[in-house]
């Protein structure tokens, strides 16, 4: 991909503002959950509003896809918790690992349903560092840069999301690796906010006092991310 990738994103986002104001700085209070077809285990329609399901794994990245060996690597857990620490694979390996069938929903409006992955919940990684009570948020950073600057990916969400039972740091899909081109070794998946809230090729886990945006919430997309509302995209200015 060339490597004005990002630009053009960044102007298909301005595109689809510009025409679905419903998805735009949604809110939320006194607003059911939207979609189609039967309910799923958390009692919401299977299928987000403005979703469309497919059978493929399409591939969306920052225009490159990192190579990053098991043997170099490693995850640093940071910020503001009483036991900071860096894992390697090996150490990954050996946390409790569980297997489990999720849904992932793009924002670019398609969605997989019935993945079947296995890796290590977030949650286990949070009991791990113990975050202090001030920590209310976690900004997540993959391997992979924006081509051509030292600008790594990034995303955040709220550390109530994350711990989540379905939130995992995934190295397997459907009985095999997961594949580079979608973050393997291992990312994180969060199947009921889009999937660009967790990070590809992820590398470091760092727990706030104060929301911080990631990559693609400075470049328009939603900060809040949750498919049920279409909330896709906001047009408010970036606040450090």
């Amino acid at each position: 991909m060339s490597d004005d990738l990002v630009a053009r994103r960044q102007k298909y986002i301005e595109r689809q503002i510009a025409l679905d104001k419903g998805a735009v700085n949604v809110t939320f209070s006194g607003r059911a959950p939207e979609g189609s077809g039967p309910r799923n285990r958390h009692g919401l329609p299977r299928l987000p509003v403005g979703q469309h399901a497919v059978k493929n794994w399409p591939v969306l990245d920052l225009g490159e896809q990192p190579i990053v060996p098991e043997a170099a690597w490693r995850l640093e857990i940071g910020g503001l918790v009483d036991h900071p620490f860096t894992l390697t694979w090996d150490e990954f390996m050996a946390l409790p690992q569980v297997a489990d069938v999720s849904d992932f929903h793009c924002v670019t409006t398609w969605s997989r349903f019935d993945n079947h992955w296995r890796g290590v919940r977030f949650r286990t990684i949070a009991e791990l560092a113990v975050p202090r009570p001030e920590a209310e948020f976690v900004l997540c950073t993959g391997s992979d840069f924006m081509p051509g600057t030292h600008i790594p990916y990034t995303t955040n969400l709220p550390l109530f999301r994350a711990v989540d039972d379905d939130v995992l740091l995934v190295h397997t899909w459907e009985d095999r690796p997961l594949p580079r081109e979608h973050g393997g070794p291992c990312r994180m998946i969060t199947p009921k906010l889009y999937a660009w809230k967790g990070a590809k090729w992820i590398r470091q886990i760092e727990f706030l006092a104060h929301d911080r945006k990631g990559f693609w919430e400075e470049r328009g997309y939603s900060n809040s991310a949750e498919p049920w509302f279409n909330d896709r995209y906001a047009t408010e200015s970036f606040e450090s």
